[in-house]
Protein backbone atom coordinates (compact mmCIF):
# COMPACT_ATOMS: atom_id res chain seq x y z
CA UNK A 1 0.00 0.00 0.00
CA UNK A 2 1.43 3.38 -0.95
CA UNK A 3 2.06 5.70 1.99
CA UNK A 4 -0.31 8.25 0.47
CA UNK A 5 -3.09 5.65 0.69
CA UNK A 6 -2.32 4.54 4.24
CA UNK A 7 -4.87 5.60 6.85
CA UNK A 8 -4.20 4.59 10.46
CA UNK A 9 -6.96 3.40 12.77
CA UNK A 10 -7.45 3.67 16.51
CA UNK A 11 -8.58 0.64 18.48
CA UNK A 12 -8.14 0.24 22.25
CA UNK A 13 -7.15 -3.42 21.81
CA UNK A 14 -4.33 -2.62 19.39
CA UNK A 15 -2.49 -5.80 18.40
CA UNK A 16 -4.34 -7.91 21.00
CA UNK A 17 -6.76 -9.78 18.73
CA UNK A 18 -8.28 -11.81 21.57
CA UNK A 19 -9.08 -8.63 23.46
CA UNK A 20 -10.63 -7.11 20.35
CA UNK A 21 -13.00 -10.06 20.06
CA UNK A 22 -14.00 -9.82 23.74
CA UNK A 23 -14.65 -6.09 23.37
CA UNK A 24 -16.99 -6.72 20.45
CA UNK A 25 -19.09 -9.01 22.62
CA UNK A 26 -18.88 -6.69 25.61
CA UNK A 27 -20.27 -3.77 23.60
CA UNK A 28 -23.41 -5.82 23.01
CA UNK A 29 -23.73 -6.63 26.71
CA UNK A 30 -22.26 -10.17 26.56
CA UNK A 31 -19.70 -11.02 29.22
CA UNK A 32 -18.72 -14.67 28.57
CA UNK A 33 -15.91 -13.78 26.14
CA UNK A 34 -14.52 -11.35 28.72
CA UNK A 35 -14.52 -14.07 31.37
CA UNK A 36 -12.88 -16.61 29.06
CA UNK A 37 -10.24 -14.10 27.98
CA UNK A 38 -9.31 -13.20 31.53
CA UNK A 39 -9.16 -16.85 32.56
CA UNK A 40 -6.55 -17.45 29.84
CA UNK A 41 -4.48 -14.30 30.50
CA UNK A 42 -0.98 -15.55 31.37
CA UNK A 43 0.70 -12.74 33.34
CA UNK A 44 0.04 -9.65 35.44
CA UNK A 45 1.27 -7.26 32.75
CA UNK A 46 -1.30 -8.45 30.22
CA UNK A 47 -3.92 -8.86 32.95
CA UNK A 48 -3.52 -5.22 33.94
CA UNK A 49 -3.73 -4.03 30.32
CA UNK A 50 -6.78 -6.13 29.50
CA UNK A 51 -8.76 -5.32 32.64
CA UNK A 52 -8.11 -1.61 32.08
CA UNK A 53 -9.44 -1.64 28.51
CA UNK A 54 -12.35 -3.92 29.38
CA UNK A 55 -13.22 -1.76 32.38
CA UNK A 56 -13.39 1.41 30.28
CA UNK A 57 -15.88 -0.24 27.91
CA UNK A 58 -17.83 -2.15 30.59
CA UNK A 59 -18.39 1.07 32.56
CA UNK A 60 -21.10 1.95 30.07
CA UNK A 61 -23.14 -1.21 30.60
CA UNK A 62 -24.35 -3.68 33.24
CA UNK A 63 -22.37 -6.61 31.80
CA UNK A 64 -20.06 -7.01 34.79
CA UNK A 65 -22.97 -6.86 37.23
CA UNK A 66 -24.72 -9.59 35.19
CA UNK A 67 -21.55 -11.68 35.37
CA UNK A 68 -21.35 -11.27 39.15
CA UNK A 69 -24.97 -12.38 39.51
CA UNK A 70 -24.40 -15.47 37.34
CA UNK A 71 -21.03 -16.37 38.89
CA UNK A 72 -20.89 -14.89 42.41
CA UNK A 73 -17.72 -16.82 43.21
CA UNK A 74 -15.72 -15.41 40.32
CA UNK A 75 -12.65 -13.52 41.52
CA UNK A 76 -12.14 -12.03 38.04
CA UNK A 77 -15.65 -10.58 38.21
CA UNK A 78 -14.81 -8.95 41.56
CA UNK A 79 -11.73 -7.33 40.01
CA UNK A 80 -13.70 -6.16 36.98
CA UNK A 81 -16.34 -4.69 39.27
CA UNK A 82 -13.60 -2.60 40.89
CA UNK A 83 -12.39 -1.54 37.44
CA UNK A 84 -15.89 -0.47 36.39
CA UNK A 85 -16.80 1.54 39.49
CA UNK A 86 -13.41 3.27 39.51
CA UNK A 87 -13.85 4.24 35.85
CA UNK A 88 -17.33 5.58 36.56
CA UNK A 89 -16.06 7.51 39.58
CA UNK A 90 -13.22 9.15 37.64
CA UNK A 91 -15.66 10.15 34.89
CA UNK A 92 -18.17 11.53 37.41
CA UNK A 93 -15.46 13.55 39.13
CA UNK A 94 -14.26 14.95 35.80
CA UNK A 95 -17.80 15.99 34.88
CA UNK A 96 -18.59 17.45 38.33
CA UNK A 97 -21.44 15.00 38.85
CA UNK A 98 -23.34 15.37 42.11
CA UNK A 99 -22.85 11.65 42.92
CA UNK A 100 -19.06 11.77 42.54
CA UNK A 101 -18.35 11.53 46.28
CA UNK A 102 -20.85 8.70 46.75
CA UNK A 103 -19.30 6.82 43.83
CA UNK A 104 -15.83 7.40 45.27
CA UNK A 105 -16.79 5.60 48.48
CA UNK A 106 -18.34 2.73 46.51
CA UNK A 107 -15.23 2.44 44.36
CA UNK A 108 -12.88 2.49 47.36
CA UNK A 109 -14.84 -0.36 48.98
CA UNK A 110 -14.84 -2.33 45.70
CA UNK A 111 -11.05 -1.99 45.45
CA UNK A 112 -10.55 -3.19 49.01
CA UNK A 113 -12.90 -6.14 48.40
CA UNK A 114 -10.93 -7.07 45.27
CA UNK A 115 -7.62 -6.80 47.13
CA UNK A 116 -8.99 -9.16 49.79
CA UNK A 117 -10.37 -11.59 47.19
CA UNK A 118 -7.13 -11.85 45.20
CA UNK A 119 -4.14 -10.94 47.40
CA UNK A 120 -1.51 -11.39 44.66
CA UNK A 121 -3.25 -9.20 42.06
CA UNK A 122 -1.78 -5.71 41.43
CA UNK A 123 -4.97 -4.34 39.81
CA UNK A 124 -6.92 -3.48 43.01
CA UNK A 125 -3.94 -1.35 44.10
CA UNK A 126 -3.69 0.21 40.64
CA UNK A 127 -7.38 1.09 40.97
CA UNK A 128 -6.77 2.71 44.36
CA UNK A 129 -3.99 4.75 42.75
CA UNK A 130 -6.49 5.85 40.09
CA UNK A 131 -8.80 7.08 42.85
CA UNK A 132 -5.97 8.93 44.60
CA UNK A 133 -5.86 11.59 41.88
CA UNK A 134 -9.37 12.66 42.92
CA UNK A 135 -8.00 13.61 46.36
CA UNK A 136 -6.20 16.64 44.98
CA UNK A 137 -5.81 18.20 48.44
CA UNK A 138 -4.39 14.93 49.83
CA UNK A 139 -6.84 14.78 52.71
CA UNK A 140 -6.41 11.03 53.18
CA UNK A 141 -3.32 9.99 55.08
CA UNK A 142 -2.53 7.22 52.58
CA UNK A 143 -2.22 9.90 49.87
CA UNK A 144 0.44 11.97 51.64
CA UNK A 145 3.06 9.47 52.78
CA UNK A 146 6.68 10.56 52.76
CA UNK A 147 8.47 9.71 49.48
CA UNK A 148 11.12 6.98 49.12
CA UNK A 149 13.79 9.36 47.84
CA UNK A 150 14.91 13.00 47.61
CA UNK A 151 13.31 15.44 45.16
CA UNK A 152 10.03 13.48 45.30
CA UNK A 153 6.65 14.54 46.75
CA UNK A 154 4.38 13.28 49.55
CA UNK A 155 1.85 10.95 47.96
CA UNK A 156 0.25 7.49 47.79
CA UNK A 157 3.59 5.71 47.92
CA UNK A 158 2.16 2.84 49.95
CA UNK A 159 -0.34 2.06 47.20
CA UNK A 160 2.39 2.15 44.57
CA UNK A 161 4.55 -0.13 46.71
CA UNK A 162 1.69 -2.66 47.00
CA UNK A 163 1.23 -2.73 43.20
CA UNK A 164 4.99 -2.89 42.70
CA UNK A 165 5.31 -5.79 45.13
CA UNK A 166 2.84 -7.83 43.08
CA UNK A 167 4.02 -6.76 39.61
CA UNK A 168 7.34 -4.89 39.72
CA UNK A 169 7.32 -1.87 37.42
CA UNK A 170 3.60 -2.20 36.65
CA UNK A 171 3.13 0.29 33.82
CA UNK A 172 -0.34 1.52 34.74
CA UNK A 173 0.55 1.94 38.42
CA UNK A 174 3.33 4.38 37.57
CA UNK A 175 1.15 6.26 35.08
CA UNK A 176 -1.56 6.57 37.73
CA UNK A 177 1.07 7.98 40.07
CA UNK A 178 2.02 10.50 37.40
CA UNK A 179 -1.63 11.54 37.09
CA UNK A 180 -1.71 12.02 40.85
CA UNK A 181 1.24 14.43 40.54
CA UNK A 182 -0.58 16.51 37.93
CA UNK A 183 -3.77 16.58 40.01
CA UNK A 184 -2.30 17.59 43.39
CA UNK A 185 -2.69 21.24 44.34
CA UNK A 186 0.49 21.56 46.38
CA UNK A 187 3.97 21.86 44.92
CA UNK A 188 5.27 22.47 41.42
CA UNK A 189 3.67 19.67 39.46
CA UNK A 190 5.81 19.74 36.31
CA UNK A 191 9.15 19.67 38.10
CA UNK A 192 7.82 16.97 40.43
CA UNK A 193 6.63 14.97 37.42
CA UNK A 194 10.08 15.24 35.81
CA UNK A 195 11.74 14.07 39.02
CA UNK A 196 9.30 11.18 39.43
CA UNK A 197 9.65 9.96 35.83
CA UNK A 198 13.45 10.12 35.97
CA UNK A 199 13.45 8.35 39.35
CA UNK A 200 11.21 5.57 38.05
CA UNK A 201 13.13 5.10 34.80
CA UNK A 202 16.55 5.19 36.46
CA UNK A 203 15.85 2.09 38.54
CA UNK A 204 13.83 0.19 35.90
CA UNK A 205 15.34 -2.96 34.36
CA UNK A 206 15.91 -3.34 30.64
CA UNK A 207 12.65 -3.99 28.82
CA UNK A 208 10.54 -2.02 31.30
CA UNK A 209 7.89 0.35 29.94
CA UNK A 210 8.96 2.80 32.66
CA UNK A 211 11.78 3.88 30.34
CA UNK A 212 9.07 5.59 28.25
CA UNK A 213 7.67 7.56 31.22
CA UNK A 214 9.94 10.64 30.74
CA UNK A 215 8.53 11.04 27.20
CA UNK A 216 5.03 11.52 28.64
CA UNK A 217 6.25 14.24 30.97
CA UNK A 218 7.98 16.00 28.08
CA UNK A 219 4.73 15.94 26.09
CA UNK A 220 2.83 17.38 29.08
CA UNK A 221 5.37 20.17 29.44
CA UNK A 222 5.04 20.91 25.72
CA UNK A 223 1.24 20.99 26.04
CA UNK A 224 1.41 23.50 28.88
CA UNK A 225 3.82 25.72 26.95
CA UNK A 226 1.52 26.09 23.94
CA UNK A 227 1.47 29.75 23.00
CA UNK A 228 5.16 30.23 23.64
CA UNK A 229 5.77 29.62 19.96
CA UNK A 230 9.50 30.30 19.96
CA UNK A 231 10.10 27.52 22.49
CA UNK A 232 8.11 24.82 20.76
CA UNK A 233 10.36 23.81 17.87
CA UNK A 234 13.39 23.63 20.17
CA UNK A 235 11.54 21.57 22.78
CA UNK A 236 12.30 18.22 21.13
CA UNK A 237 15.90 18.72 19.99
CA UNK A 238 17.54 19.50 23.33
CA UNK A 239 20.17 17.15 24.68
CA UNK A 240 17.79 15.97 27.42
CA UNK A 241 14.99 15.24 24.93
CA UNK A 242 17.31 13.25 22.66
CA UNK A 243 18.66 11.30 25.63
CA UNK A 244 15.16 10.38 26.86
CA UNK A 245 14.14 9.20 23.38
CA UNK A 246 17.34 7.22 22.91
CA UNK A 247 17.01 5.48 26.28
CA UNK A 248 13.40 4.49 25.59
CA UNK A 249 14.40 3.14 22.20
CA UNK A 250 17.42 1.20 23.44
CA UNK A 251 16.24 0.01 26.85
CA UNK A 252 12.56 -0.64 26.09
CA UNK A 253 11.61 -0.83 22.42
CA UNK A 254 14.54 -2.97 21.25
CA UNK A 255 14.19 -5.32 24.22
CA UNK A 256 10.47 -6.14 24.15
CA UNK A 257 8.03 -7.98 21.90
CA UNK A 258 6.08 -5.44 19.78
CA UNK A 259 2.92 -7.51 20.27
CA UNK A 260 2.96 -6.73 23.99
CA UNK A 261 3.88 -3.06 23.76
CA UNK A 262 1.36 -0.37 24.69
CA UNK A 263 0.21 1.54 21.60
CA UNK A 264 0.43 4.76 23.58
CA UNK A 265 4.04 4.02 24.49
CA UNK A 266 4.98 3.25 20.89
CA UNK A 267 3.29 6.43 19.66
CA UNK A 268 5.11 8.51 22.28
CA UNK A 269 8.44 6.99 21.25
CA UNK A 270 7.80 7.50 17.53
CA UNK A 271 6.77 11.08 18.25
CA UNK A 272 9.87 11.77 20.38
CA UNK A 273 12.28 10.35 17.78
CA UNK A 274 10.61 12.26 14.96
CA UNK A 275 10.61 15.45 17.03
CA UNK A 276 14.33 15.09 17.75
CA UNK A 277 14.98 14.59 14.00
CA UNK A 278 16.07 10.96 14.43
CA UNK A 279 14.01 9.89 11.44
CA UNK A 280 15.85 6.69 10.53
CA UNK A 281 15.66 5.38 14.09
CA UNK A 282 11.96 6.26 14.24
CA UNK A 283 11.09 4.23 11.12
CA UNK A 284 11.02 0.77 12.79
CA UNK A 285 8.94 2.25 15.61
CA UNK A 286 6.35 3.45 13.11
CA UNK A 287 6.44 0.05 11.40
CA UNK A 288 5.82 -1.68 14.74
CA UNK A 289 2.52 0.20 15.01
CA UNK A 290 1.21 -1.55 11.92
CA UNK A 291 -2.20 -0.08 11.04
CA UNK A 292 -2.72 1.52 14.45
CA UNK A 293 -2.14 4.91 16.03
CA UNK A 294 -3.33 6.92 19.02
CA UNK A 295 -4.38 10.57 18.83
CA UNK A 296 -2.04 11.40 21.73
CA UNK A 297 0.57 12.79 21.63
CA UNK A 298 0.08 13.89 18.00
CA UNK A 299 -2.93 16.09 18.79
CA UNK A 300 -0.73 18.37 20.89
CA UNK A 301 1.22 19.25 17.75
CA UNK A 302 -1.91 20.75 16.19
CA UNK A 303 -3.79 24.00 16.71
CA UNK A 304 -6.98 22.02 17.41
CA UNK A 305 -6.08 19.32 19.98
CA UNK A 306 -9.65 17.99 20.09
CA UNK A 307 -9.66 17.30 16.33
CA UNK A 308 -8.58 13.68 15.83
CA UNK A 309 -8.27 14.17 12.06
CA UNK A 310 -5.68 16.91 12.64
CA UNK A 311 -3.73 14.56 14.90
CA UNK A 312 -3.91 11.89 12.21
CA UNK A 313 -2.50 14.33 9.65
CA UNK A 314 0.50 15.10 11.86
CA UNK A 315 1.06 11.38 12.45
CA UNK A 316 0.94 10.65 8.72
CA UNK A 317 3.42 13.42 7.92
CA UNK A 318 5.80 12.19 10.59
CA UNK A 319 5.45 8.57 9.52
CA UNK A 320 6.01 9.39 5.87
CA UNK A 321 9.09 11.49 6.67
CA UNK A 322 10.66 8.76 8.81
CA UNK A 323 9.92 5.89 6.43
CA UNK A 324 11.37 7.92 3.56
CA UNK A 325 14.54 8.55 5.58
CA UNK A 326 14.93 4.82 6.27
CA UNK A 327 14.75 4.08 2.55
CA UNK A 328 17.36 6.78 1.88
CA UNK A 329 19.74 6.73 4.88
CA UNK A 330 21.95 9.40 3.32
CA UNK A 331 19.16 11.93 3.51
CA UNK A 332 19.86 14.35 6.37
CA UNK A 333 17.29 15.81 8.78
CA UNK A 334 16.73 18.78 6.51
CA UNK A 335 17.22 16.96 3.22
Amino acid sequence: MASSEFRPVYHPAGHDNELRSALQDLRTGRWVSMRDLLESTPDWTLWTQRTQVLGAVAAGSDAVQAWRVEEPGSVAAVVMHARVVVERTVRAHREGHHRAQELWQEAWEACRAAAHATPTDPVPWVCLLALSQLDDEQRLKEHRLLPPGPMLFPGPWGLLAEADRRDPGNREAYHRMLQFVYARKAGSTLSEAVNFAQWAASSAPDGSALHVLPLYVRVERYRREQGQEKALDLHWVTEDAERDAERALRLWFHRTDPAGQSLLDVNHLAHALWGSLRFTEAAPVFRALGPYFTTLPWSYRTRTPRDSSAAEDVFLRARSRCLAASRDPGRGPHG
